[in-house]
């Protein structure tokens, strides 16, 4: 790219950027109708073009249609149906009670958008963590520039298409490139920053926030543990954790990264887990790469590093429970199930975002804790067993950004429930309210009446009798 046309893009998107401002500021004064307007033309797109969403995907890496339907589409589209039913009563000031030191206010809190927002999304579900922000951004009443994932070519085109032919860029506009372009929009002052990737860009992205104090939604990841005590029923667990981390070919990032299991139940386990492997994504035998319930890695890059995760690992003491066959230039992986691995491994320092799943025992419920407690704070937490005191005191000692029980991964799709992470795995929350929220400036207002007011007894000078009034305020009162 000569240095003119590089000139030539970065006033584009600082134009771009303007004319979205401009827009913001008149959207404050719009109908709500407009916004659940902006969501229906959506839903209604992707009603008719759902082989084409899928076709894209499955372009980029290999995801089965039917996968795409149920991960990527159903849960975006059940989040436009939650958001148009309860918008109204979302957007809606919300009255606030007078405490006796402010009698005779009214108060109530006002949800106004926070203005022009950028979103950044990931490779790894292109579709639904780029459209999934979108709709909260919209219903806040927000314009939006997306800058979607390089990794997925397909997609991206496709989602720019689809943004193109339903809203004007001054409401919502999709710029595509790699690092540099994201560095550029980065330097902008935006109202509001939301992004899912690793924790590493997740730290450039909040120092460019940071810049200009723009608040930040980080949808990050890091390295979430299952838990598999004596009491656990291994068959449910084996079947739920089996679809759990190797749906997407592992790369989710919510997937289970690790499981700790009682060593009383490791070889059960092992047995059942592999029995629910073929029988969900091999057709009932091996997965190989004739499998058409099995998704690919996403570049060869991310193929090579997976691969040397597991020698690592294998080269540090580790036992290869189930392994089948790989293919760099197709980018298939499949499914590996280790065990005796070492925590010094990388497969344990790093997040995997792969179809790797290392096994680790231990036998004493005390050492469940250390071990989850010494690594950073996950974005989910996996907890099969039927002990409740097991559960509760696993989930007071430790910290993790939600916590599922006896099954993973189904807190993502949940509407009424906050997702996100929590200091590594993320900072704020998304999904129906909670996006709203994320979105939103929630702005206090009160009203004060004429006349006589509570708020004159503090005012000086201070007289005796007033000082009297204070003292017992703050004995009785306050």
């Amino acid at each position: 790219m000569s240095e003119n046309s590089q000139n030539i893009n970065i006033q584009a998107i600082q134009s771009l950027f303007q004319l979205q401002k401009e827009k913001a500021l008149r959207l404050r004064a719009e109908p709500l109708q407009n916004r659940e307007v902006r969501l229906k033309k959506i839903e209604n797109w992707i009603l008719g073009n759902q082989e084409e969403l899928q076709k894209a995907i499955f372009s980029d890496f290999g995801k089965p249609y039917t996968e795409t339907t149920t991960s990527e589409i159903f849960p975006v589209l059940a989040e436009i149906r939650h958001t148009l039913a309860h918008l109204h009563r979302w957007a809606a000031p919300t009255k606030i009670d007078a405490p006796l030191t402010y009698l005779g206010t009214r108060s109530e809190i006002r949800y106004e958008p926070k203005g022009v927002c950028l979103l950044i999304a990931p490779w790894n579900y292109p579709f639904n963590l780029c459209i999934g922000p979108l709709i909260s951004c919209l219903a806040a009443g927000n314009t939006a520039i997306i800058k979607p994932s390089e990794m997925t070519p397909h997609t991206s085109a496709l989602i720019k298409k689809m943004i193109a032919s339903l809203f004007s860029e001054e409401e919502v506009s999709v710029i595509e490139g790699g690092a540099e372009v994201t560095t550029e929009l980065l330097s902008l002052p935006f109202d509001h920053l939301f992004f899912t990737g690793s924790p590493a860009i997740g730290k450039v992205v909040m120092k460019a926030a940071a810049e200009h104090l723009t608040s930040v939604t980080l949808e990050l990841g890091g390295k979430s543990p299952t838990v598999i005590d004596e009491t656990a029923h291994l068959n449910d667990a084996a079947r739920r954790i089996a679809f759990g981390k190797f749906i997407n070919n592992g790369q989710t990032c919510i997937a289970p990264d690790y499981v700790l299991i009682h060593e009383s139940k490791k070889e059960k386990f092992i047995s059942l887990l592999n029995e629910h492997i073929q029988s969900q994504f091999g057709g009932g035998k091996k997965v190989d790469e004739n499998s058409q319930d099995y998704a690919r890695i996403v570049s060869q890059k991310h193929f090579q590093r997976i691969d040397a995760l597991v020698q690592d690992a294998v080269q540090k003491g580790a036992t290869i429970e189930l392994e089948g066959s790989k293919n760099e230039r197709t980018r298939f992986l499949s499914p590996v199930i280790l065990s005796n691995v070492s925590m010094n491994s990388r497969i344990m320092e790093e997040e995997i975002f792969g179809p790797v799943l290392p096994i680790i025992t231990y036998s004493n419920d005390s050492e469940v804790a250390t071990v989850i407690n010494s690594k950073p704070k996950p974005l989910g937490m996996y907890i099969f067993s039927n002990n409740k005191k097991f559960r509760e005191s696993l989930i007071s000692s430790t910290s993790a950004g939600a916590v599922c029980i006896n099954d993973c991964v189904i807190q993502f799709t949940h509407p009424d429930l906050p997702f996100g992470g929590v200091n590594n795995s993320g900072i704020g929350k998304a999904h129906g309210h909670y996006g709203f929220l994320s979105f939103s400036n929630e702005k206090p207002s009160i009203r004060q009446k004429r006349g006589l007011s509570s708020t004159y007894f503090f005012y000086p000078p201070y007289t005796p009798l007033k000082k009297k009034l204070i003292d017992f305020i703050l004995r009785w009162v306050a």
